[in-house]
């Protein structure tokens, strides 16, 4: 008996290296393109297109065999990723591991290889969850392989970035469980444990109660190993607890297995209640043989007694006088009526129960994504508060010294200047160093109100600000030049929102390009401010740059965001950076 259960469970286990087969209605990433062109009916993709539909018709000979020559063709990067994931695909369906190893890589090289050329805020989350699930695929060919070291690091792989998209914490969820199977196979128990917990967390972030049920399921069989017997029978009733009112195949499947487990772990405790649970488990598989069984009778079996009973009434006629062949044919239609009728409402209510599964899919699937989007826009917000309050406790210091202070000092000097005046002779010299204590004191106080709020942008706009910007910060090293169109006043807290991300912008020139020049276009255009800043410097590497936990780039991302606007960044290392922004446009309010 124990050499069943330890077979079911590892089967069991792995079970969900088969959930991400690819779904053969599902279209391999319609709606993104690499380098966001627009699609075109291009030769490639017409024959791309071709290749797939063959694939979700499982003509995979037909698709292997025109998907290979056109690999060796001059293809961009989207269809290339595409195709290779499709044809390691096909290997691996045929058992074929070693050579769809070789393709999913093919894949993920292009993946990283495109990630690298070209910064978008709506491609990185695609390439990220797009590489999470190669490298699950990958991690599950090698598995399927037996080369255990190098599963393990692809699913170690997969565990490494971090992610809160929906897709890319199944992908996760997935490598979890198949690294909790390797460890309890080589009887590392707290590694194996470890990661089963992990699964049952990212399933009960996901609410998905069956997958988290079968995730425990693995989880009691790793005490169970350990002959942890009372926590095992805990960790199994809360499993079946979780799906007592499932009745889907999947869930009847993963109750058959808990059951019987459940079984084996009572009759180690020497439990009365074993044969209880066994008994349950043994009913639901038989419920699903008959389940199976009743499918081909619904295919095959109507046909056939309608056969039967047709050549049973033929033999009659021989014997049965005319009247009774009438009655027959009646007794036949009748009966042929009832069954299409009742096939008719089993199909019917089967469709009706499939697509209210749809429906609660899709409704699960909205609701976390709303709750994802809720979380980014409040850490978005927060960071805009603050920046909001600096801004603001700047502007009203440097109003401050300058309304203020600056005043209280020159009118301290005119007063000296009118005490001077009165003596006959020699000023005495404490008057004369006040004096020049208090021209310092004003010529700093004058410097740091223009440091926390530029006078210029206050008094006469973008326009002048700017140009003053590229004045201030152009010397011998960096020389910096402008393009400004025709522009007018606009809200002053736009302003004030708008000048700081340019001087973020040329603050990170002059500490980190080593540039010779860097060049700003500023325009209107259609309601929108366009801007574009670029140097001739040493580049960087976004990856690292945008994955850093630095106020900078994430300052300006929110600020942009937070004003609905757009940016992108085209970078590499030594050929420069070019920066794109996009600001609607907010009008000055007159009273």
């Amino acid at each position: 008996m124990k050499e069943k259960i330890v077979i079911l469970f590892i089967c069991f286990n792995f079970y969900p290296v088969k959930a991400f087969k690819f779904i053969k209605k599902e279209t391999l990433f319609n709606k993104v393109s690499f380098l966001y062109t627009q699609k075109n009916d291009s030769l490639y993709q017409k024959k791309y297109l071709g290749i797939q539909k063959l694939f979700n018709n499982a003509r995979y000979p037909e698709a292997l065999e025109k998907a290979l020559p056109l690999l060796k063709s001059d293809l961009d990067p989207e269809i290339s990723f595409k195709l290779n994931f499709l044809v390691a695909e096909i290997y691996s369906i045929n058992n074929n591991h070693n050579i769809s190893i070789i393709h999913y890589k093919n894949a993920l090289n292009i993946l990283e290889l495109e990630n690298n050329s070209i910064y978008d805020l709506n491609y990185d989350e695609y390439y990220e969850v797009e590489k999470i699930r190669t490298y699950l695929k990958l991690g599950n060919e090698y598995l399927r392989n037996s080369q255990i070291d190098s599963a393990r690091y692809f699913y170690h792989k997969t565990l490494e970035i971090e992610s809160l998209e929906t897709k890319s914490l199944s992908y996760q969820a997935s490598a979890s469980t198949n690294l909790s199977g390797i460890h309890r196979k080589d009887s590392l128990y707290d590694l194996a444990k470890q990661y089963a917990i992990r699964a049952v967390s990212i399933h009960q972030k996901r609410n998905n109660k069956i997958s988290e049920a079968a995730a425990k399921g693995n989880l009691a069989s790793i005490f169970l190993d350990q002959n942890n017997y009372k926590e095992a029978k805990k960790t199994y009733k809360e499993a079946l607890d979780l799906i007592k009112n499932e009745s889907s195949d999947r869930a009847l499947r993963v109750k058959e297995n808990l059951y019987y487990n459940l079984a084996y772990n009572l009759y180690k405790m020497k439990d009365y209640e074993a044969y209880s649970f066994q008994e349950l488990s043994y009913e639901i598989k038989d419920t699903l043989r008959g389940k199976e069984i009743r499918r081909i009778i619904e295919k095959l079996g109507f046909e056939y007694d309608f056969n039967t009973q047709k050549e049973l009434l033929e033999k009659k006629q021989d014997i049965k006088l005319l009247e009774e062949k009438d009655r027959a044919n009646t007794i036949v239609v009748i009966s042929s009526l009832i069954l299409i009728f009742l096939l008719v409402i089993i199909t019917y209510y089967s469709l009706r129960q499939k697509n209210l599964q749809i429906k609660l899919s899709k409704t699960e699937l909205l609701q976390s994504q709303k709750l994802d989007k809720l979380k980014s826009d409040s850490q978005v917000r927060i960071l805009n508060a603050t920046i909001d309050g600096k801004e603001s406790e700047r502007k009203e210091i440097a109003e401050t010294l300058h309304d203020s202070v600056s005043a209280l000092l020159s009118s301290a000097n005119l007063h000296l200047q009118a005490s001077v005046r009165q003596f006959e002779g020699d000023v005495p010299i404490e008057i004369d160093k006040t004096q020049k204590i208090i021209n310092e004191a004003s010529a700093k106080i004058r410097d740091l109100s223009h440091s926390l709020m530029s006078s210029v942008l206050l008094k006469f706009g973008l326009n002048f600000a700017i140009k003053d910007i590229a004045e201030k910060y152009s010397n011998s090293e960096l020389s910096i030049d402008t393009q400004i169109g025709s522009l007018r006043r606009y809200d002053q807290n736009f302003e004030i929102k708008t000048y700081n991300i340019i001087q973020e912008f040329i603050n990170n020139i002059l500490k980190h390009s080593k540039a010779d020049s860097a060049f700003i276009q500023l325009k209107e255009e259609e309601g929108s401010l366009i801007l574009e800043i670029s140097d001739d410097g040493i580049g960087f590497d976004k990856k690292k740059t945008f994955s850093k936990k630095g106020i900078g780039i994430n300052q300006i991302y929110a600020r942009i965001k937070m004003m609905k606007g757009k940016f992108k960044i085209i970078t590499s290392k030594n050929n420069g950076t070019i920066i794109k922004v996009e600001l609607p446009i907010q009008e000055r309010e007159y009273v």
